[in-house]
């Protein structure tokens, strides 16, 4: 907790986001993300290798965004670089080390926003409309969290659908990107499980909070907390769903 509570006070974000509680969640994810680095390394290099399958198949290649890029753990970022002339990085916050990184490419810019709004600022959504490749890449099943938090935080009970409301409003714009020009690539959490140490499953949760998926052309299990993590006793797992080509999957 406290190296959370440190970064959270070192990434730079408008004070705005800060009260909001993104600042917060993204250094709960980022201490998260290196206490679980060995746990995490099969599920980023499926990510990677699904962003990179996108961007083989993606014929003009001028430029590409990405939403919710947060810290890069799951973005092939030098590649994405040496590929398209320009990489926007789209996010509420960018920590220094995502900071860092961009910094050592001449074509990657980063971008500030709300992506829970659902991409309805026209500056966004315009740059958006004139990628060529698109990727959500584990992002989905965060939307909720702040927005929800942030009610709670005032001591009011979030609306019941809003959770349900963000998910669709974010898969509702992946639909008007990938009917464009440009190409989409969606990868999502989608299930979470908590399984003992007999491999019994104890717990379950729906990520996506009643939203339908099409069936994806890619699947696998992410280690999310490792055994130690939230208990000695048990794990959360997540289950992954990869869409290379959205338009493809909602067919």
């Amino acid at each position: 907790m406290l190296v959370a509570w440190a970064l959270s006070l070192v990434n730079p974000a408008p004070l705005r986001l800060r009260r909001l509680g993104y600042v917060r969640q993204s250094g709960l994810l980022h201490a998260r993300s290196r206490r679980c680095r060995a746990a995490w390394a099969p599920h980023l290099t499926r990510a990677h290798s699904v962003i990179i399958a996108a961007t083989e198949a993606t014929a003009r290649r001028r430029s590409v965004v990405v939403l919710g890029s947060g810290l890069l753990d799951d973005v092939p970022l030098d590649a994405l670089a040496d590929l398209f002339n320009r990489v926007i990085l789209i996010d509420a916050v960018h920590p220094w080390p995502a900071r860092l990184a961009a910094r050592r490419h001449h074509n990657v810019a980063l971008v500030t926003a709300e992506i829970s709004a659902g991409l309805t600022d026209p500056g966004l959504l315009e740059i958006c409309t004139a990628a060529d490749l698109i990727v959500s890449a584990n992002l989905l099943s965060q939307l909720p969290i702040v927005p929800i938090e942030a009610y709670e935080a005032r001591g009011r009970e979030a609306p019941p659908e809003l959770g349900t409301q963000l998910i669709e409003t974010h898969l509702a714009a992946l639909d008007r990107l990938a009917a464009g020009t440009g190409r989409v690539c969606l990868i999502t959490d989608t299930v979470q499980r908590a399984e003992d140490r007999a491999g019994r499953v104890t717990d379950s949760l729906d990520l996506m909070l009643g939203v339908s998926l099409p069936p994806p052309s890619q699947t696998w299990d992410w280690e999310i907390a490792p055994f130690g993590e939230i208990g000695r006793r048990h794990r959360l797992i997540h289950r992954v769903h990869a869409y290379p080509d959205w338009r493809t999957a909602r067919a």
